[in-house]
């Protein structure tokens, strides 16, 4: 494991633990985040924990121009029953997702350092986020990396039923029109499966990220 400085560097993504962890420590700057996402690598850690850097030898994604919207989600569409929006109150989204609750999770790995990093980068135009509205009232959202031709989703969250379903599909929507080549969901999770998302190897990851 390799146990970063104040350079500007991350080791090859090949030398990650056989848990996927690359490297610990370092800094949550805006340019370290950028060169960790086009390499294929994210932060994930509890507050309590030094930064760890993550590049699993499987990933989770979705190919949004193979993307097949399932009759019961199309339904609930069809049903207009909430307004997407698009970088319309991004600050909300990722608070939102640091205090949601989560299953099986105790606290969340969104520090408010964390928080205050993917502003930065939302701020530049790197980091965009999807809000579902119901009667005026935000109820749902994601929000994540935008590389230009690969979106890195990072968390999103559900006050009411199929909000965070809604988000998500309508975000390959938006990706499956600009020829995005790929959504990365990271990290296996069933929530993630049941919406479509599969996995893939790390070496298939990082080609299709490397072919901009």
């Amino acid at each position: 494991m390799y146990f970063l400085s104040k350079e500007l560097y991350f080791p090859p993504v090949e030398e990650a633990s056989y848990e996927g962890i690359l490297a610990v420590g370092g800094d949550l700057s805006v340019e370290r985040l950028l060169l960790a996402y086009r390499n294929g690598i994210f932060p994930w850690f509890d507050a309590e924990e030094p930064i760890l850097w993550w590049s699993p030898s499987e990933r989770m994604v979705v190919y949004p121009h193979d993307y097949k919207v399932s009759k019961s989600m199309r339904n609930i569409l069809n049903r207009n029953i909430f307004e997407i929006t698009i970088n319309k109150d991004f600050s909300s989204v990722i608070s939102n997702c640091q205090k949601m609750e989560r299953k099986g999770q105790d606290g969340t790995w969104i520090t408010d350092d964390i928080i205050k990093s993917y502003t930065e980068l939302h701020q530049l135009g790197k980091a965009i986020s999807f809000e579902v509205w119901q009667n005026n009232e935000l109820v749902g959202g994601l929000y994540g990396i935008d590389l230009g031709h690969v979106f890195c989703g990072e968390s999103m969250f559900s006050k009411v039923p199929n909000a965070s379903k809604v988000a998500f599909v309508k975000l390959v929507e938006y990706l499956k029109l600009r020829n995005y080549k790929l959504l990365d969901c990271q990290i296996h999770n069933d929530h993630l499966e049941k919406l479509g998302a599969f996995e893939i190897s790390r070496s298939a990851f990082i080609r299709i990220l490397k072919s901009e």
